[in-house]
């Protein structure tokens, strides 16, 4: 049961940071704007990811 509720938090924090890190690569192609959204999102996903559930 541990198990299970380890991987619904990883996979929880996948569906989360995903989209976000997809989001944060397309507006990366903005010149130097685009560059510091990504650099945002990068480290909020990080972060997301690192969160114990």
């Amino acid at each position: 049961m541990v198990t299970l509720g380890l991987l619904s938090g990883c996979v929880l924090t996948k569906v989360v940071t995903v989209p976000m890190r997809v989001v944060g690569a397309v507006a990366s192609a903005v010149p130097v704007v685009g560059d510091m959204v990504d650099e945002t999102i990068e480290e909020v996903a990080d972060g997301v990811d690192e969160l114990p559930l």
